[in-house]
């Protein structure tokens, strides 16, 4: 067990100890230390924050996704149980290292053991499954191999109250000594008061005993210092007062002085005792603190990635990155607009194009810091099942570094950054430029940028560049493996959207903004006739794209609109069809159950009968006895057939006219001598719709036969859509069903009646009461329910209210 839990506690310092492969430039400039800090208050232990302030991103794929299983693990805990507190873990490595050597600790060191152990026991308290279905984890083996030592903390706990106080019990020794400590006080103060309230009362300066020294003294006046005998400890700064130990109580002080030090000696065993009892479990104690660290640590990953709002990635090895809605996390939630950003599949060179604050920069810091983050062990801010890819090295050059204590201009700050890319970066490497070839002439930057990026490209690093050249959206268009973005911008309100399109180069819209500025109409058509045709038609080319992108989104957004809402058409009429199918099932049932009732009745009537006939025959009936007899069979069995004869009244000619119907009112479908609601107007043709419990039916007005019931309408009709159907059984139905002693067959048989009727009268939940017994019964009660999409839930009643012997049933509304 111990070795288990060393080899387990041993993973985190492995990862931790690995050398940085990161530069420092690139998680300064992701702002990565940032996150690192809103890490570090999630942790509630120092030695846990020490660990998030070690944190550094990773290049093991394998351990990258152990750090995430866990962090997700510790999330999934969190939502089901609430957060872990690590508070009372104390750094303890010190007082461990003491009692390897044999040392004693103090109260102070034994309490902090004693806290460990009691989180200890917490932790392993809250890692207990309250059923056997709850699922394992990566965290289960840290948890189990916890150790709380309740006996031992238990223990320090009754002996030591505080620091600075250790417990009269702690040892009959120093219950015995403080007892005798007590006595002797008492005497002391009852010889010094009967000298403060006796003769001498005129001599003392005040009538109070007070102790200098460790001793008990009294104030005396310097004048009268010779008429108290006694000892002299200290004088007051005035020289006024003299404070002497009277002779009468300086025996008892010197008592009190020497249980002082057994006192102190019975305190040391007492610590002795404690101590020993904690080396004897060094090592558990170890293997405890360093699990508990480690757990502090995940579980801070899962309450950032909670605040966050984030999701564990899928990483891969190919460079492959696919980000969904990412959300950079050092904004604020309700003012971040999310984007979507792919590199690494079609194309490994991704060019972002767009105005000033369009959120270029934000898209290019975004990618570089869920790198840096998801490659740490933690979960990024982005929708489910993003895509990462592990890098060995992240480069960023991003902003402006111009340095005047190095002579360097913006311009060369940023080649000094480029220099060190190209000789360091490789296929496992992820570049990231702001605004490449700025700083210098146009020209000459956009020539030079393009073949910077040809370069890296050809080497088959992963790119990702901003700029505002015309040349390099040019240079995207014609290279295989590149693709242009873009940073939406909306020219009527002058405001960008912060949406990353891929695919589209962005326009620079200088013109465009100029006008709706004010800037004069000739100014804006003279600087139009300063660019080259070349870079005219290229803005049309992009300004005919954009139109046609805002066409085409238009549109899949209408698109998927009807999508949605043919779903829920479609979804409705097979809630519809199923409905009618469990109807039809519930009345066969209904009318079998039936048959066999009335042929049980026929059977007891013939038995009855029999019996009646041999009766006559062994006794002597008179025949108005046998008529009797003979006429009661005769109405029981008229009785019986009525109930089971097809009521099928023959069909009447209407004679109604349209202007007699309204909306509500009550009706009969002649053809199929049926009850139901009017919910539309006659047409021309005399043809409307009529709603006969869920079924709508279109028929005509000939077909129909008003009724004189009360109209229903309003919310009860719109709601329920069986009219007065389902208003009657709502008052008969009851909220519980009786099935005990049943076979599964016929309980199920008679549980679809019931629920049915249930529904229909619009319960909102029932009990079905089936025992404990084998549990079979339960079982197929369940299996049933499973099957029926009109329930919404099912589960057990709580304790006392029938706990495994009821099932509570809830419909859907």
């Amino acid at each position: 067990m111990a070795k288990l839990c060393r080899d387990r506690t041993g993973h985190i310092n492995q990862i931790l100890k690995k050398v940085n492969f990161m530069n420092e430039k690139a998680l300064r400039t992701l702002e990565y230390y940032k996150i690192i800090e809103q890490l570090e208050s999630f942790a509630t232990c120092s030695m846990g924050k020490a660990l998030c302030r070690e944190l550094t991103p990773l290049d093991e794929i394998g351990k990258i996704e152990v750090m995430q299983q866990e962090t997700a693990d510790a999330l999934a805990r969190i939502y089901q149980k609430g957060s872990l507190s690590f508070g009372g873990v104390k750094d303890v490595r010190g007082s461990l290292k003491r009692l390897e050597v044999g040392s004693t600790l103090g109260a102070g060191e034994l309490l902090a053991i004693c806290s460990l152990l009691e989180n200890t026991n917490r932790a392993k308290a809250y890692s207990r499954k309250e059923n056997e279905d709850e699922r394992t984890d990566s965290l289960d083996g840290m948890f189990e191999v916890l150790q709380p030592l309740t006996p031992l903390s238990a223990e320090i706990r009754r002996c030591i109250l505080s620091e600075e106080e250790i417990a009269d019990d702690a040892s009959p020794g120093l219950r015995q000594v403080r007892r005798s400590m007590k006595n002797t006080n008492d005497k002391i103060h009852s010889q010094l008061n009967s000298i403060v309230n006796g003769g001498s009362r005129s001599y003392l300066q005040d009538a109070v005993i007070t102790m200098r020294n460790g001793r008990y003294c009294i104030p005396v006046k310097a004048e009268h210092k010779g008429q108290v005998p006694g000892m002299i400890h200290d004088q007051s700064s005035t020289g006024s007062t003299i404070f002497v130990e009277p002779m009468a109580v300086v025996k008892l002080n010197n008592d009190l002085r020497e249980l002082e030090i057994k006192e102190q000696q019975e305190i040391e065993i007492v610590l002795s005792n404690l101590s020993e009892l904690a080396a004897g479990n060094l090592e558990l104690i170890d293997d405890n603190l360093k699990i508990m660290v480690e757990l502090d640590f995940i579980f801070a990953r899962a309450l950032l990635a909670k605040s966050q709002n984030a999701s564990e990635p899928v990483f891969n090895r190919e460079g492959i990155i696919d980000i969904k809605k990412a959300r950079h996390p050092l904004i604020e939630k309700h003012q971040v607009v999310p984007i979507d950003v792919r590199l690494g599949e079609s194309f490994d060179l991704l060019v972002v194009t767009g105005p000033n604050t369009g959120g270029k920069t934000v898209s290019l810091k975004t990618v570089g810091l869920l790198t840096l983050m998801g490659q740490s062990g933690l979960h990024i801010p982005a929708f489910d099942n993003s895509r990462l890819s592990v890098f060995k090295e992240v480069y960023a050059d991003i902003g402006d570094e111009q340095s005047i204590e190095q002579s360097l201009s913006t311009f060369s700050s940023h080649m000094t950054n480029v220099v060190h890319f190209i000789e360091k970066a490789d296929k496992d490497s992820l570049v990231l430029f702001d605004e490449l070839g700025a700083g210098t002439d146009p020209t000459e930057g956009a020539a030079l940028a393009i073949a910077i990026l040809s370069s890296l490209h050809d080497r088959g690093v992963r790119v990702m560049a901003t700029t505002h050249y015309s040349e390099l959206k040019v240079y995207a268009l014609s290279t295989p493996g590149v693709e242009n973005a873009s940073c939406e911008f909306d020219v009527e309100t002058l405001r960008p959207t912060y949406r990353l399109l891929i695919g589209v180069p962005g326009k620079s819209n200088a013109f465009a903004i100029s006008g709706k500025l004010g800037l004069p109409e000739y100014i804006i058509d003279r600087a139009r006739e300063q660019i080259s045709q070349e870079d005219e038609s290229f803005e049309d080319v992009l300004t005919s794209l954009e139109q046609s992108r805002i066409t085409i989104e238009t549109e899949r957004e209408e698109i998927a609109s009807y999508k949605k809402e043919i779903k829920a058409l479609k979804a409705q009429l097979e809630e519809k069809q199923d409905k009618l199918e469990q109807r039809k099932e519930r009345i066969l049932a209904e009318a079998n159950e039936e048959a066999h009732r009335v042929l049980r009745e026929a059977k007891e009537y013939a038995d009855q009968t029999m019996k009646v006939f041999n009766k006559a025959g062994k006794e002597t009936l008179s025949a108005k006895e046998l008529e009797q007899r003979r006429s009661e069979l005769r109405k029981k069995m008229d009785s019986a057939g009525k109930k089971v004869a097809l009521k099928t009244p023959p069909k009447k000619a209407s004679t109604l006219r349209p202007q007699d119907l309204s909306l509500g009112d009550s009706v009969k479908v002649l053809s199929m001598n049926v009850k139901g609601t009017v919910s539309s107007k006659p047409d021309a043709k005399g043809m409307l719709f009529v709603q006969m419990g869920i079924l709508r039916s279109r028929v005509h007005i000939s077909d129909l036969q008003l009724l004189d019931e009360p109209v229903i309408t309003g919310p009860a009709l719109s709601r329920t859509g069986a009219g007065k159907i389902k208003m009657n059984k709502s008052a008969s139905v009851s909220t519980e069903i009786n099935l005990l002693g049943k076979t599964v067959d016929e309980a199920v048989a008679e549980l679809d009646k019931y629920l049915d009727d249930a529904y229909l009268a619009h319960l909102n939940s029932v009990r079905v009461v089936h025992g404990k017994g084998t549990g079979a019964l339960r079982k197929g009660i369940h299996n049933y329910l499973k099957r029926l999409k009109y329930v919404k839930d099912y589960h057990l009643a709580e304790f006392g209210e029938g706990d495994a012997g009821v099932t509570i049933v809830e419909f859907k509304k």
